[in-house]
């Protein structure tokens, strides 16, 4: 182990409870051992991934959020103590590995509850809401401190919570932690003071408007929060570890809008002069540590960050509320093993939480102990299976159900709690492959197919492997996306894979191969206009073949074309996005906290944006955009189109072998759709 990491892997105690080292597995939405919000059940395959962290020595592992009542159901938990006898056979097995347990129990989402509009009808159809009630209580899963526009749809407005509501709520939180006491659980978590949730709905001046006890005062604001923790500890002793999920800074502007760092912004949430008292007092009242980060539902990107957030983004606020406490004090957000080393070496932070860095290489911290860094696959931030929630002009929380219940798997790697389905085992029969295309989706087949033991072949006509993956990640604040290329293509040497570089197919009948697996990518659309010979594709712009001037046009909102416009704003340049669309980045899949953080971005570097429009013509000096309110002219050096791509291949249509096509020459979609293709095929050859 590097000496500068030794820091990392020194004991802690939370309460009476010591932790091996200063290794937190952050608590994340689908990791839940305890399956409360949909299935009611114990699960299982969260508690593999909890053995197989505890194996590669994660100090404490804190699992995903579970409801003290059930979303679907209504269910109080503390009625089903069944539940937990799985749990303290978990606990025990954990234990035997040298690692701690703490479940985190949450009050619930309240405004920040995913609802898309088709589901918002539950909400203000008065019938529909009584006939859905028994099944899925919407009135009660959104309600509020206070009357409040929702976080998703914003024209529904949610109810306040009563206080006999609260009351039930408190006394739920001490009868399921004396549960898991019970089951031999090392501690609990309080969530959350924390990203805008139920809880921390209440701390917030912008969110609570009550005029009872629970609202008004800073100790009215904070006492559903102080007397969460005084129950479970009058319930389960003093003595009783807990811990809670703590937001320094609200990083908040208004409803539905974040501050973006170096920002100058007036915060309406918590800000650091609050949190530092605040912190002092819920210490007092009985926590036992702070698990935190930054943020609100409404400036999501802080809790969750996306490739445009640098790292330890959250390190600067938690180093300053430790100075205000005597009690543990653990960071999370982007944090680098070096630097959470260094602060923890200065006494800085007590313990640093990963989170999805641990889904995507589930060895991440054996890795660090052995000096094996560059085997470690990266997290690229993109949330494309972990949190895969979108949001545009009114569709809500666009979240398909299969994602939404199945949260914290990993688009790079499909192994994390996908229920076994993609597990490796070797072939049956060992066979000839070839894998036309060395994009990111033909290196994860050539990969898993001679991990299984076939013959692989893999051909790649240009001089490089990487695909339009490599254009993708030539942005400044891409560099996760180019340590991703450098780990496939070191994936390459360690398995026998004939690489054929600079190598067309053009007839699929000429292969020596039994099964062929076409990952050739897909092709730019292309559009028909006035002086479309002076515009430069997105994939050569972004590759450098063309240079541009101080002012471009680029052509297409989507996800491409905004993070171009971002990286020419860093670049000090003035672009422009004209978009089609009434939104920016209408992409299902694209995960809400990456899309609003990029909006907010171009917002702060005053990027011009013309929504429900289109260029018309385009000269070597300016464009016609054509907009809802008239045509207009835009002078411009440069423009760039980003409108999307065509899939599919013609090689398919010149062979009679058994053929695959799998990522976007099939489907455009992204790096979980190319890489979890990949291995749909080459696990079933």
């Amino acid at each position: 182990m590097q000496k500068n990491l030794e820091p990392l892997f020194t004991p802690m105690k939370i309460g009476n409870v010591e932790i091996k080292n200063r290794i937190v597995l952050a608590p994340m939405l689908g990791t839940t051992v305890i399956d409360w919000m949909f299935f009611c059940r114990f699960n299982p395959d969260a508690g593999k991934l909890m053995i197989n962290l505890a194996k590669n020595d994660v100090g404490l592992l804190i699992p995903g959020i579970i409801p003290i009542r059930s979303a679907f159901g209504n269910k109080w938990l503390y009625k089903h103590p069944e539940v937990f006898k799985p749990v303290k056979e978990l606990t025990e097995e954990l234990h035997k590995l040298g690692s701690k347990l703490f479940l985190q129990f949450t009050a619930g989402f309240g405004r920040a509850f995913s609802m898309s509009k088709s589901l918002s009808k539950l909400q203000t159809n008065k019938f529909l809401s009584v006939l859905a009630k028994p099944i899925c209580d919407l009135d009660y899963l959104n309600a509020s401190p206070s009357a409040l526009p929702h976080r998703w749809m914003p024209e529904v407005e949610v109810r306040a919570l009563e206080k006999k509501e609260i009351e039930d709520m408190i006394e739920a939180f001490a009868k399921t932690a004396l549960l898991a006491k019970e089951a031999g659980v090392d501690g609990v978590e309080v969530h959350a003071v924390h990203e805008g949730y139920r809880l921390d709905q209440f701390t917030l001046p912008y969110t609570n408007k009550r005029t009872d006890e629970y609202g008004g005062s800073f100790e009215n604001r904070y006492r559903f929060a102080v007397e969460i923790v005084k129950a479970i500890k009058k319930t389960c002793g003093e003595d009783y570890p807990v811990s809670l999920r703590y937001s320094v800074v609200s990083k908040t502007k208004d409803f539905c809008v974040g501050a973006v760092p170096g920002e100058e912004y007036i915060e309406v949430g918590r800000d650091m002069k609050e949190s530092e008292k605040a912190a002092k007092y819920l210490e007092d009242a009985g926590y036992d540590a702070l698990n935190c980060d930054n943020g609100t539902y409404d400036a999501w990107y802080w809790s969750h960050p996306p490739v445009y957030m640098m790292d330890n983004c959250n390190l600067d606020d938690v180093k300053h509320i430790k100075k205000f406490v005597n009690i543990p004090v653990i960071c999370a957000g982007r944090m680098t093993p070096t630097v959470s080393a260094e602060a923890i070496k200065e006494n800085e932070i007590d313990g640093v939480a990963f989170g999805r860095q641990l889904l995507t290489d589930n060895e991440y911290i054996t890795k660090l102990e052995n000096d094996k860094f560059e085997d470690i696959m990266p997290c690229i931030c993109c949330h494309n299976a972990c949190f895969p929630i979108s949001t545009w002009n009114g569709v809500g929380a666009e979240y398909p159900m299969y994602d939404m219940m199945h949260s914290a798997r990993c688009a790079l790697n499909p192994r994390t709690l996908n229920n076994g389905k993609y597990d490796i085992h070797p072939a049956k029969k060992i066979k000839k492959v070839a894998v036309i295309g060395g994009g990111i989706g033909g290196m994860e087949a050539a990969r898993i197919a001679a991990i299984r033991g076939h013959e692989v072949t893999l051909y790649e006509k240009s001089n490089e492997l990487g695909g339009v993956f490599i254009a993708a990640a030539t942005p400044s604040f891409k560099e996760r996306d180019r340590w991703l290329i450098r780990w496939y293509k070191r994936e390459m040497t360690k398995y026998p894979i004939d690489i054929k570089m600079n190598t067309e197919i053009k007839n699929l009948d000429e292969l020596d191969a039994d099964e062929v697996i076409i990952a050739t990518g897909a092709k730019p659309r292309k559009l028909r206009m006035e002086g479309i010979d002076n515009a430069i594709e997105a994939i050569d712009f972004l590759r450098g073949k063309h240079p541009v001037g101080d002012k471009v046009v680029v052509i297409g909102g989507g996800l491409t074309g905004c993070e171009i416009a971002y990286q020419l704003a860093l670049e000090g340049k003035h672009p422009v996005i004209v978009e089609m669309l009434d939104d920016l980045m209408e992409v299902v899949g694209l995960c809400a906290a990456n899309s609003s953080m990029l909006k907010d971005l171009l917002n702060y570097h005053k990027v011009p944006i013309y929504l429900n429009s289109k260029v018309s013509k385009i000269t070597d000096k300016n464009v016609t955009v054509v907009t809802p309110d008239g045509e207009m002219v835009l002078d411009c050096d440069s423009v760039v189109i980003s409108v999307g791509y065509i899939p599919g291949s013609s090689l398919i249509e010149k062979s009679n072998k058994r053929v695959h096509i799998i990522g976007d020459a099939n489907k455009v979609g992204n790096l979980r759709t190319a890489i979890w293709s990949a291995n749909d095929i080459a696990l079933k050859i």
